[in-house]
């Protein structure tokens, strides 16, 4: 069953049961996907006469935070898989040289991934929350409050996400790659920070 195909009870039994996924990512992106369909009710809701001039800039929104829901639980389903892939490598045979020089390999390779995934969903936050900075001033002001929702989950799931990278960057034994990583999640982060205060600002 995809992850948006269960019932929101059935979800939060899961991620709260003994089970280790859905775990904070899939938890964080989630969070995200609620983040993007605020943006979209937003959207939705400046309409009318009164928003004409804006109204092909408003659905072009929403296309574009329906897009981001998908992305989102894309990143939801990969952050489970990952794990997965993570927890098979680390039960692999390490009797032998070669079997532990697999073993190493597929490590390696699965902790990669496992960084790499919350590092591209904490991007779509940013790109997401970008796209509703631009038009923050055009939306209608009676969900200004909603549009304000819509930025402080994005920006929660991208902190969510980042804490789920680092937890897999000591796995990572290249060291320029874990910079690399280090660099883009870091930055990433203080620009979704910078555009949540933005739109705070503009709707305080």
């Amino acid at each position: 069953m995809k992850v948006f195909d269960q019932t929101l009870r059935q979800f939060i039994e899961a991620s709260g049961s003994k089970s280790p996924v859905p775990g904070g990512g899939s938890v964080a992106a989630v969070s995200a996907a609620l983040g993007a369909s605020m943006g979209a009710m937003v959207a939705r809701l400046t309409s009318g006469l009164k928003y004409h001039s804006v109204s092909e800039r408003m659905n072009e929104i929403i296309r574009q935070m329906e897009a981001a829901i998908q992305t989102f639980e894309h990143f939801a389903a990969e952050d489970m898989d990952s794990f997965k892939a993570f927890m098979d490598a680390l039960h692999l045979p390490k009797v032998t040289d070669e079997q532990r020089a697999d073993r190493t390999s597929a490590l390696q390779k699965a902790a990669i991934h496992a960084a790499e995934i919350p590092i591209s969903l904490m991007t779509e936050c940013r790109d997401t929350a970008q796209i509703l900075a631009a038009s923050a001033e055009l939306f209608n002001k009676n969900v200004k409050s909603d549009l304000g929702v819509a930025v402080i989950l994005l920006e929660a799931s991208a902190q969510s996400a980042w804490l789920t990278a680092q937890i897999n960057f000591k796995y990572i034994k290249d060291l320029s790659l874990r910079n690399k990583l280090q660099e883009q999640g870091n930055g990433t982060l203080k620009h979704i920070q910078k555009t949540k205060e933005q739109i705070l600002n503009i709707i305080s």
